[in-house]
């Protein structure tokens, strides 16, 4: 007889042991990894463990704990024990199981309690709001389990808000944050959770006044000031002077406890051990000042020897105390959260294809692992042979867009590149992506792809906005001058098409059905073990490893990178579909619709228009019963499950809600399901591995900023790994890669996080918004790979590490049209454009032809030159260096050279200004062009 499980603990556990074929222990590993994501989804289950024998390595172990034996017996008929046998079947040669019933437990130390501080920032005027707001959630979270108390604090500048809550472990934060039904109650502050979102765990160490109330705080109102604050100190502590610490903080707690105006304090410690934080709360900020300037209860005090090391010191103004949910409920303890319905029965599926539950809105057509499996270490690479005769200098896992566009890249420079791809075939069907940037076309100009997308696309030509169903913004993007090409409507499918047709023409085909399961890297390169669809392993060798495969990346999984902050996810669950619509607003608009009900977004409506009459992508919130579907507990990355699809009647539900009265849906082609989750790596390399796209960054799907900015990931790399490869690049170069790129998508990230609630409209210059959004505007500056003459005073023209912007009008000999600047700058090269205008001497144009000469040396052909010349300079015959006409004065205008004499502006392979001098300084170029190429 079984005892029923207690609080989660288990009262049947199941061992089965099993022999892997030889070989085939990274197999078998991941195959279990696969199989229990479905088994603990399986009622009764409580957590699984796989272990192996040091002793001899192809045995297992895999141990299941239960509530009880009617939820084992249960998953021996389930659908998921056969998932669990057919995974391992092929893979191991003997297995036996044993089932044991617990008797008894002894439960390990409890964690000590945590302070968790979240950090983000608002902006000027959003106090008010964001006070509101935070009110709301702190009302609605007060019953979760292992929540105790938390504060609303404020820094100095007004801008930067902490939410400083204890919970009673971090496992019950963790449990709470990442549970899809919990995170509806943060709805509101859902608008300020982005990248700068940021959030640190400390332990709480001692509290010297334990037990002492905590008075509520209602918010006064942003816009008012207070002076209660919370003074934070922190000071470094070594490992042996830990406890003599603390006990010297306890003194120090007990002197400050008769200090008037000073409320309460604790000790909290961060994860490392090594700085602690004396967090006290004053009655104001002069309290404490006047307190701790008496050398005796500061720092000629107890912590005076830790204090004289250095003290960083931060002070908040504590600006609302919720009442603790034990106070709220009369009881000392906090109360257990209600238990929530589990569905008892899958929701039937119904007839649309391709719908699915992704912490993105990623299609799920690559197996649907519910993570991927950790990659075997570098050891266990070594049991296949490598093939023969590939020669390769870069592999590229992943052939999506960013993938795609960082093959071209390397192709065109001649490097050795091989594309693989675990999915079996190309997308074909709807899937994430549609709106093509400005920028992004301007990229497939230069890699001769934008003639066949410009062709299988859509113009979009603007955006309307409703906001409880009153217009409050139309925006029309046609004629903007800075504008090389409009915003198109492109299926990913077609992107990845014509991107994929691209790269064939250079001779390299993307290899499908072909699977990264491990790699290992050293300083002479990468090894990395491929599995291909047939199930045969390849091991390969490449001098360099970019992981551009998704949401889901075995690459940023293998090199153990983290979503800086945590991966942070929308609370809500969203619905795509593909429907014709018989409304009159423009043709070629985006147009939204949004609800803000008491400063809080109650519901939205997306539409993209695709290549048909009438016919939109749309994105709304789907209808509750899918998340009552879903259900509860932690939605771990990569999580996934097939659902009913949306249907017609779910769309035409959603426009009648939100969107112009009579209109309706009809021709329902594609539907979805989809969660949101949205986060940055903590880093994009690590020695001669990459990451790239999905891999590095997540987006929320607002702006359709996510595969623009992959893409824009891969351009950047691609000409800086070329060098590398070929043994041009100076040492720092390929550091630039996550200098210029990470901060660029971690402002994306930021942007898209903060308006995915909104109208999408904050800022009040649209057109400098529309620029900003089609990434014509981001740039590089501040990265260390781009710079200026010291001194140097442009009046007009584009920044160091700005976008170079194309120039019309320019006259060549023997051609009989005029040239555009980017004719010069086309190809996979850097290009120096030298200038000259009216004050220029003929000795000072030969000194130029000279330095061209000196500078393709230095870069050993990797840089063009060109003479760009006012019309009315005389230029004496150059041999080597080629002239164009400046004929109506644009180049001085738009690069801000007119009346300099000489000038020069280096321009990047990726379009970017990598540096410029007016007037030219030999000796500051060629310093700047040896951090970039190799000496």
């Amino acid at each position: 007889m079984t005892a029923s499980g207690d609080g989660g603990r288990p009262a049947v556990r199941t061992l089965l042991r099993m022999q892997a074929r030889e070989g085939c222990e990274a197999e078998f590993e991941a195959a279990w990894r696969r199989a229990a994501g479905e088994i603990s989804r399986v009622r009764g289950n409580l957590r699984q463990e796989l272990m192996r024998d040091e002793g001899d390595p192809r045995w297992f172990a895999i141990v299941s704990d239960w509530t009880d034996r009617a939820s084992v017996d249960a998953f021996g008929r389930s659908a998921a024990r056969e998932t669990l046998t057919e995974a391992l079947r092929d893979l191991r040669d003997d297995a036996t199981r044993s089932t044991f019933t617990v008797l008894a437990t002894v439960e390990a130390e409890r964690s000590r309690p945590v302070r968790i501080d979240f950090s983000t920032s608002v902006k000027p005027g959003e106090q008010v709001a964001f006070e509101r707001a935070y009110t709301t959630v702190a009302e609605r979270i007060g019953d979760s389990r292992g929540y105790v108390r938390e504060e609303l604090l404020r820094d100095a500048a007004g801008l930067r808000y902490h939410i400083f809550a204890e919970w009673e472990s971090e496992d019950d934060f963790v449990q709470w944050v990442e549970d899809p039904v919990h995170m509806v109650a943060g709805a509101p502050l859902a608008r300020w959770h982005s990248v700068e979102f940021r959030r640190e765990v400390l332990e709480i160490r001692q509290r010297s006044d334990d037990g002492a109330e905590f008075p509520e705080l209602v918010s006064p109102g942003g816009d008012v000031e207070v002076e209660r604050v919370r003074v934070d100190s922190a000071v470094v502590v070594e490992p042996w002077e830990q406890e003599a610490f603390e006990l010297a903080y306890l003194a120090a707690a007990q002197l400050a406890r008769s200090a008037p105006g000073h409320a309460r304090e604790e000790l909290l410690r961060e994860p490392d051990g090594r700085r602690y934080h004396v967090v006290a709360e004053w009655e104001s900020e002069q309290r404490f000042t006047d307190w701790a300037a008496e050398p005796a209860n500061w720092a000629g005090g107890p912590l005076g020897r830790w204090l004289a090391r250095g003290e960083d010191r931060r002070v908040f103004a504590l600006r609302v105390r919720p009442v603790p949910p034990s106070v709220a409920a009369g009881a000392g303890t906090v109360p257990e959260p209600a238990q929530q319905p589990v569905p008892t029965a899958p929701v039937p599926v119904g007839t649309v294809p391709s719908a699915s539950v992704q912490e993105f809105v990623e299609k799920p057509d690559d197996g649907h692992v519910a993570a991927p499996a950790p990659l075997p270490a570098a050891a266990d690479l070594g049991g296949a042979p490598p093939v023969p005769g590939r020669g390769t200098e870069v592999l590229v896992v992943g052939a999506g867009p960013a993938g795609l566009t960082h093959a071209i890249e390397l192709s065109r420079r001649g490097i050795a590149v091989r594309v693989v791809d675990k999915r079996p075939q190309a997308s074909t069907q709807a899937d994430k992506a549609i709106g093509i940037h400005c920028r992004t076309m301007e990229i497939w100009e230069e890699q001769g792809v934008v003639k066949e997308a410009m062709d299988a696309g859509i113009w979009l030509y603007g955006q309307t906005v409703f906001v409880n169903g009153e217009q409050t913004h139309q925006v029309d993007w046609a004629g903007l001058d800075e504008l090389p090409y409009a915003h198109l409507g492109l299926p990913q499918y077609d992107t990845e098409r014509i991107l994929g047709a691209r790269l064939a023409s250079q001779g390299v085909a993307v290899e499908r059905g072909v699977e990264l399961v491990g790699f290992a890297q050293d300083d002479e390169g990468v090894t990395a073990q491929l599995r291909h669809a047939s199930g045969e392993l390849e091991t390969t060798r490449a001098q360099y490893l970019v992981g551009c495969d998704g949401a889901h990346s075995a690459v940023r999984s293998g090199l153990g990178l983290t979503f800086e902050g945590g991966l942070s996810m929308f609370p809500q669950l969203f619905m795509l579909g593909d429907v014709d619509v018989d409304w009159d607003l423009p043709a070629g608009h985006l147009v939204r619709f949004v609800r803000i009900e008491d400063d809080e977004f109650t519901g939205m409506l997306v539409c993209v228009p695709l290549k048909g009459r009438n016919r939109y992508r749309i994105a709304t919130l789907a209808p509750q019963r899918w998340q009552e579907a879903v259900g509860t507990g932690v939605v771990p990355a990569g999580f996934w499950q097939e659902y009913e699809p949306p249907t017609l009647a779910d769309m035409q539900a959603a426009i009648d809600d939100l969107g112009p009265p009579g209109t309706t849906a009809s021709d329902l082609r594609w539907s979805s399901i989809f969660r949101i989750k949205h986060g940055i790596v903590d880093r994009y390399r690590e020695g001669r591995v990459f990451v790239a796209g999905d891999a590095a960054h997540l987006h929320p799907p607002a702006g359709g900023q996510g595969m623009n900015t992959g893409i824009q990931d891969a351009w950047n790399l691609g000409w800086k790994l070329a060098l590398a490869v070929r043994g041009l690049a100076a040492p720092g170069l390929l550091d630039s890669y996550e200098a210029e790129r990470r901060p660029a998508g971690k402002m994306i990230v930021d942007r898209a996080v903060s308006i995915a609630f909104t109208d999408e409209m904050d800022m009040e210059d649209e057109k400098a918004q529309f620029l900003l959004e089609m990434q014509m505007t981001m740039n590089y500056a501040g990265s260390p790979l781009v710079g200026e003459e010291a001194g140097t005073v442009f009046p007009a023209g584009p920044e160091p590490g700005h976008r170079a912007p194309d120039v019309h009008g320019l006259r060549r000999f023997g051609v009989a049209h005029p040239l555009r600047l980017f004719d010069l700058t086309r190809g996979p090269r850097s290009t120096l454009l030298l200038s000259a205008d009216a004050g220029a001497s003929e000795e000072q144009l030969l000194d130029l032809e000279k330095l061209a000469v000196a500078v393709r040396q230095q870069s050993r052909g990797e840089v063009d030159a060109y003479l760009v010349a006012a019309p009315d300079v005389r230029v004496p015959l150059l041999v080597d260096l080629p002239v164009v006409r400046d004929a109506d004065r644009t180049f001085a205008a738009a690069y801000g050279v007119a009346g300099a004499g000489t000038a020069a502006y280096l321009v990047r392979p990726d379009g970017h200004v990598g540096f410029r001098t007016r007037p030219v300084t030999e000796d500051a170029l060629l310093d700047h062009l040896a951090g970039v190429f190799a000496q």
